[in-house]
């Protein structure tokens, strides 16, 4: 069975269509599709208040109107064949005094003809028989000459007023018009739209806080399991609690669930499949590495050197299966779940450190290898003991795979140290050789599994994956470095150990 990175079920969903970074929140899109309705409808309702209150304000306006052409209009009396205007000249300063809402009259006769007033005043729209009596409302514009700026044309509404005088026999027709600039009622309908938009306004506003609120309650479940999700280690396959949630939340934790059941059942099958086989392999390997052994020493007695050789080679590949074999066992010990549960203890990394590199002085020995400890690099805390937090027997094969693999390639001749020391927070463990070292661009593929970065020796590309395992487990990490002129140094870190007070 082909082994396979084990990747946390988050970070699959994660990775899933959809459930990107850059989403759109479903806080905001909820919001924005709730205001932007209401925004809608504030503008019609405003747009309509405005319209409405222009209505009125017309309304007022020409009915104003509509009295004063009449009052003019009994002003101006036939006498004769001719007409008499009595318009006092208090009367003529009382409709002139507003500057800012101004009235304009004109009397003519017959209608085109100027009498009195406003010679500017716009005509009537074209009507063939207008009825005598009935006031004519329409919209014009007046150029001012009064005005500051003679130039400036005014916007008016005016009221046009037909009237018959003369004699019997000879019947005559008079326009009376009176016009009043639009000043006042825009203003009027500028402050009933006012009036009417800032409650409205405020009751928006208001409306918009509601909702927000409401939003936010209504997401708060969301949230609870976003934080549940987030809080929780990559390891970490149990099922979500939410039993208080809505019933869509309730549905989206059961998804999780199953999902993270069918993960979390793929992943023990694996684990239990690469353990038991690792465990049936395990002896029957043994088995044959001691009967290589007995051979080659058979071999030596007949001295027939090319069944020497052949068994060498068995024998090789039997010491190999076997160190594959073991490291596969050690990668098992060192996945998430049977991480999980082992223990975590504090101890004294300095003194496993020391004690691994005493462990491995025989094997050193035997490859022509000088292997020694050194703690000058932190004299002053040489005695003291590095406290940490972990498992002690992950970590004691993490420091035996790296201390194993500088004595597999570092070569004949080469000298290994093993240091460990304080640096801030942290622990330091470094295992530095002499050897002809590992290229900077492999520094980081070497942690992969099953990568090697030279097809000298007999290793499995397993010793470092499973260094990089149990020390990411125990939140550390680990690196390596070249060493000049030659060789190469290995750096574990892990967190120092908080001592609790008495």
């Amino acid at each position: 069975m082909p082994l396979r990175r084990w990747t946390s079920p988050l970070a699959a969903l994660r990775r899933m269509p959809g459930i990107t970074p850059g989403t759109r929140s479903l806080h905001r899109h909820l919001l924005l599709w709730l205001l932007l309705p209401q925004l809608v409808l504030w503008l019609a309702a405003a747009s309509f208040t405005y319209q409405l209150a222009d209505r009125y304000a017309n309304q007022a306006i020409d009915a104003s109107l509509s009295t004063a052409s009449r009052s003019l209009a009994r002003q101006v009396k036939p006498s004769g064949s001719g007409l008499l205007i009595d318009l006092p000249r208090a009367a003529q300063d009382i409709i002139e005094a507003d500057p800012d809402d101004r009235v304009y009259y004109m009397v003519s006769t017959p209608p085109g003809e100027f009498i009195l007033g406003n010679s500017q005043m716009p005509q009537p729209p074209a009507i063939a028989e207008p009825r005598l009596g009935q006031p004519y409302l329409y919209d014009g514009v007046i150029r001012d000459k009064t005005a500051s700026d003679p130039r400036r044309d005014v916007s008016v509404r005016v009221v046009a007023l037909y009237l018959a005088y003369g004699e019997p026999g000879k019947p005559q027709r008079m326009l009376v018009q009176v016009a009043r600039s639009r000043t006042s009622r825009e203003e009027l309908a500028r402050q009933i739209l006012i009036d009417t938009a800032l409650p409205l306004s405020l009751l928006i506003v208001l409306m918009s806080v509601i909702v927000w609120g409401g939003i936010r309650g209504g997401l708060a479940p969301l949230a609870r399991l976003r934080s549940v999700v987030e809080s929780r280690a990559t390891n970490d396959l149990a099922p979500i609690r939410l039993e208080a949630a809505p019933e869509e939340v309730r549905s989206l934790a059961l998804a999780l669930n199953t999902l993270l059941a069918e993960v979390r059942e793929n992943v023990n099958t694996q684990k239990r499949f690469i353990s038991d086989a690792a465990h049936q392999m395990r002896t029957p390997l043994a088995g044959l590495k001691s009967q290589t052994e007995l051979a080659l020493t058979s071999a030596a007695v007949c001295a027939d050197p090319e069944l020497r050789a052949r068994l060498e080679r068995v024998h090789e590949s039997a010491t190999r299966s076997a160190h594959l074999v073991s490291q596969l066992l050690a990668l098992a010990r060192a996945e998430p779940e049977a991480a999980m549960a082992q223990s975590r203890t504090r101890f004294d990394l300095q003194r496993l450190a020391r004690e691994v590199a005493a462990e491995q002085v025989p094997r050193a020995i035997a490859a022509g290898i000088d292997l020694g400890t050194d703690d000058t690099e932190s004299p002053d805390n040489a005695d003291k003991p590095l406290q940490v937090l972990g498992n002690s027997m992950l970590i004691r094969e993490a420091l035996v795979n790296l201390v194993d693999n500088a004595i597999r390639y570092a070569g004949r001749g080469a000298s290994i140290t093993v240091s460990a020391h304080s640096e801030g927070d942290d622990a330091v463990v470094t295992v530095e050789d002499t050897g002809p070292g590992v290229p900077e661009v492999d520094h980081v593929r070497v942690f992969q599994r099953f990568v090697r970065a030279t097809h000298e020796g007999n290793g499995c590309g397993l010793g470092l994956a499973i260094v990089k395992e149990i020390v990411e487990r125990s939140r550390g990490s680990v690196s390596l470095q070249s060493v000049q002129p030659h060789g190469l140094r290995a750096v574990v870190r892990m967190p120092l150990a908080v001592v609790p007070r008495p």
